[in-house]
């Protein structure tokens, strides 16, 4: 029998984003655990729209790609991954990792690169809006305008409060308006405050789009907060965080593969803390869409759950965008 070599390291594209709240923090523990078993070819993270292009050039030197930074980091990368198809190593160093939450990654990086070790990558699901594909969630209405209005020198200087700060001198100015909501062969006008349509669990640094839902289970959660006045929002709080605002009479909630929402001027659309499109927004779900080291998925609670307005739906009046 032929003596086998010792079997070859896997390399991997290595990027930090060193504007993340956490990015400048030193990694060189983090470096040598990764070293113990991958060559890290480092490279500097290009802008945010230039991410997933260094991933396809780049793609026939590597086996994997390590990318430290949040949610918006990830979702600059998402397209490539897609394309590519290499597996992702996660470095939670933004503000709130949603991402990681959602699939038991470790926020502080030195757990987060034994993970990338210790465990193989796994199929998860992507969404998609127009085009744009996105890991947790995506939101038209008051989490987009917070998106637009939350700085980067707030979320790197008061963390996850910043979004609380923003949030609450928002929510006092916000209006409720018109989204025309197309689902499952059903057509309804409502008036709401948000829609969101998550791919992953968690969002929006501590929110849950819905206790059920997994990046894998190949369905898209939609919700829409159809409050009287804001201050209901006070009571749905800690329902928002524990993924249960679904059993409220005014959320209209539920699970599919496709929706679509209209509205009559043109809003933009937040995915992933990132603004990167305008409705109408047409929303899908990529199935076992890319690979991420992570660990194995715990099973969340069953779903369903009924809603007050769950089950609602109405045909449109003719004219309705």
């Amino acid at each position: 029998m032929t003596a086998q070599g010792p079997k070859s390291r896997r390399r991997a594209l290595f990027m930090v984003n060193p504007h993340a709240r956490n990015g400048a923090l030193p990694l060189d523990a983090v470096r040598a655990v990764l070293e113990t078993g991958i060559d890290l070819l480092e490279a500097p993270l290009p802008p945010s729209g230039e991410v997933s292009d260094v991933l396809r050039a780049r793609a026939p030197e590597v086996d994997l790609v390590i990318l430290g930074g949040g949610d918006g980091t990830l979702n600059a990368a998402a397209s490539g991954l897609y394309d590519t198809q290499l597996p992702m190593g996660v470095l939670p160093l933004g503000t709130a990792n949603d991402f990681a939450l959602t699939l038991s990654i470790p926020t502080d990086p030195l757990a987060a690169a034994r993970v990338i070790l210790d465990h193989a990558p796994r199929f998860i699901d992507l969404g998609d809006v127009n085009g744009h594909p996105f890991l947790n969630v995506a939101s038209i209405g008051f989490s987009a305008d917070l998106a637009r209005a939350l700085t980067r020198e707030a979320k790197r200087y008061f963390g996850v409060v910043g979004y609380g700060i923003v949030a609450a001198r928002l929510l006092m100015q916000s209006r409720l308006f018109t989204a025309y909501i197309e689902h499952d062969g059903t057509a309804e006008a409502v008036r709401t405050l948000q829609v969101s349509v998550g791919n992953g669990r968690h969002y929006g640094g501590g929110l849950t789009v819905e206790a059920s839902a997994t990046a894998d289970d190949g369905q898209l959660d939609f919700y829409s907060l159809e409050v009287d006045h804001w201050w209901r929002l006070l009571a749905l709080l800690p329902s928002l965080r524990d993924g249960t605002q679904g059993q409220w009479d005014d959320v209209r909630a539920f699970r599919t593969k496709k929706v679509v929402v209209r509205t009559s001027r043109p809003r933009p659309v937040n995915t992933d803390g990132e603004l990167v499109t305008f409705t109408p927004a047409h929303f899908s779900i990529r199935p076992a869409a890319i690979r991420v080291h992570a660990p194995p998925q715990i099973p969340p609670q069953t779903w369903p759950k009924t809603g007050g307005v769950q089950n609602s739906s109405q045909p449109l009046a003719e004219g309705t965008p």
